[in-house]
Parts: C-alpha cells; structure tokens; sequence
C-alpha cells in the first residue's frame, strides 16, 4: 500500500508545473483534442483522398461550422 501512495506523490511531482497552470489559467487542449478526433474519423471514412486539397476541403466542410440550411425568404412585412 505505501508503494502505491510513494508512486502518486511521484507522479504529482512530475506534473505539479502542468497542474498548477491549470489551476491558474482553467485552460486545457481538449478542443483542439476533439477538432483533432473529429479529422481522424473523416479521413477512416473517407478511405483515402485523391488529393490533400479535397482532404482539407472536407475537413472545412465537418468541421466549419458553416450553416447550410438557407434562410427563409421574406414574403411580406407585418407594419
């Protein structure tokens, strides 16, 4: 048992920098972490691209955040 808690003290004196700057500045790489899975599953399922213009060209496309529903067109004004 004393070895577990002497292997959690180690680890913590490892990382104590990286912990504190989280505790200072409350940021971390999670989204670059979820852009970063989001590209990995387009180029599984894409099998390969022809080129690297039409793999960046799709990440834009999942990942752009575009709004591509269009908008409803004014008919009339209500006065």
């Amino acid at each position: 048992m004393e070895m577990k808690a002497l292997e959690v003290g180690k680890l913590l004196s490892r990382h104590l920098e990286h912990i504190l700057t989280f505790c200072r500045h409350r940021i971390t790489n999670g989204v670059a972490e979820d852009l970063n899975s989001k590209i990995m599953a387009i180029k599984r399922k894409a099998c390969g691209y022809r080129n690297k213009e039409h793999f960046k060209i799709a990440i834009y496309f999942f990942c752009g955040g575009l709004d591509l529903y269009p908008r409803s067109p004014i008919t009339h004004r209500v006065s």
